[in-house]
């Protein structure tokens, strides 16, 4: 298989693993991959997972990529709270979290960094669509839970005085974490973010 016809199979993907093309059955030599990425067209962005490069620095592609390559994965923590506007975009990582192991990759789109919490706390994310690719980001109100749940330490008073936030919902997501201390914490954010009104 040449490139062009690869990249007619593939490219609507966007992303594509070794295990993809295998199940595919077409005949593929995987030394491609190699000889792609150092012509330019592919984008190693961990063992198996290739891009298109072409694509790939479109805007909503790395948040897209963060999903595929860590299965299941959602945006969430710093990433998600700069998405939702609460704090400044600071550095070319992606946060996110996960019932797998915790675990960092780079590559040329910037690191993604995976957070381990318990599978009955991966709720409380929404499918968002950016130029044609679909992730998954939690909703401000859960970024700043799984926050407070991974670094129980974390102060972000004055990113969140602006914040809109649905103080219900937080609540009743709170509660799920079964934990008393972060159910103490959104009630000291709740009465500070009302006085400061």
């Amino acid at each position: 298989m040449n490139y062009r016809s690869f990249e007619r199979v593939f490219k609507p993907f966007g992303i594509v693993s070794v295990s993809q093309v295998r199940a595919t059955k077409l005949v593929f030599d995987k030394n491609n991959f190699g000889r792609w990425e150092k012509q330019g067209l592919l984008i190693k962005l961990k063992n198996g997972y290739y891009a298109f490069a072409d694509i790939a620095g479109t805007s909503g592609f790395a948040h897209y990529t963060a999903g595929k390559i860590y299965k299941p994965s959602y945006i969430s923590l710093h990433t998600a709270l700069a998405f939702h506007g609460i704090i400044p975009k600071s550095t070319n990582e992606i946060t996110s979290v996960s019932s797998l192991k915790t675990s960092t990759y780079e590559n040329s789109l910037g690191t993604f960094s995976y957070k381990k919490i318990k599978p009955s706390l991966m709720f409380g994310y929404d499918a968002v669509e950016k130029n044609g690719f679909t992730f998954f980001i939690a909703s401000p109100e859960k970024a700043i839970l799984d926050l407070l749940y991974i670094y129980p330490s974390y102060n972000f008073k004055k990113e969140i005085r602006n914040l809109q936030l649905d103080w219900k919902k937080l609540t009743t997501f709170a509660k799920k974490f079964e934990k008393k201390v972060i159910l103490e914490k959104i009630d000291s954010l709740k009465n500070i973010f009302i006085e400061d009104i």
